[in-house]
């Protein structure tokens, strides 16, 4: 073995590979795209799935949220950040097996997190505002998520499309260029 194909060369390699599809996912978000069609949950599930280290999953998923909501002049709501915390863990889940239907799955899973935590945290969170119109009643709840389902919908086909743009995208590139792949011992 060659100092060119050392294994801390080519996991450097791969985790720029990982960071560059992370960063165009997050890229992404600046064209214009329906409400909720957006890459920022699949770009969540590939980096729990894929960077080596979960703390690094983390972190890069957030920065490129962060910038992204600070470059698009957003202004960053915890709880969104939380329920992308959820759908990374969700990628963990995904780290030892990566088939097709596992994904879906994990898109699908990811995407309902995201609808379950948020609009539970808009009804939760009308409490702080008089004028809101979900009362602290399972009834508002109810109200609350119903009112949220024609989003639900984009945000199913924008994780569907971004996670298989980003995980079919990477897979394609490990066969191209094979050392961006990770070996895995028995």
């Amino acid at each position: 073995m060659t100092d060119h194909d050392s294994p801390a060369r080519l996991l450097s390699l791969r985790f720029g590979a990982l960071c560059a599809f992370v960063l165009a996912a997050a890229l992404l978000r600046w064209l214009p795209h329906p409400p909720n069609v957006a890459p920022i949950g699949a770009m969540a599930l590939f980096g729990g799935a894929l960077f080596a280290r979960k703390s690094v999953a983390i972190a890069m998923v957030f920065t490129a949220m962060l910038l992204g909501d600070l470059l698009l002049g957003f202004r960053p709501v915890p709880i969104v950040y939380v329920a992308f915390a959820g759908v990374v863990g969700v990628g963990f889940l995904l780290r030892n097996n990566r088939g097709p239907w596992r994904i879906a799955g994990a898109s699908v899973a990811g995407s309902v997190l995201f609808f379950v935590v948020t609009n539970f945290a808009v009804w939760a969170g009308s409490a702080l505002f008089p004028q809101s119109m979900y009362p602290q009643t399972l009834e508002g709840l109810i109200a609350c998520y119903v009112a949220a389902i024609p989003y639900f919908h984009n945000t199913l086909l924008g994780d569907a499309f971004f996670t298989a743009a980003l995980f079919g995208g990477f897979a394609l590139a490990e066969q191209r260029f094979p050392a961006l792949r990770l070996e895995r011992t028995p």
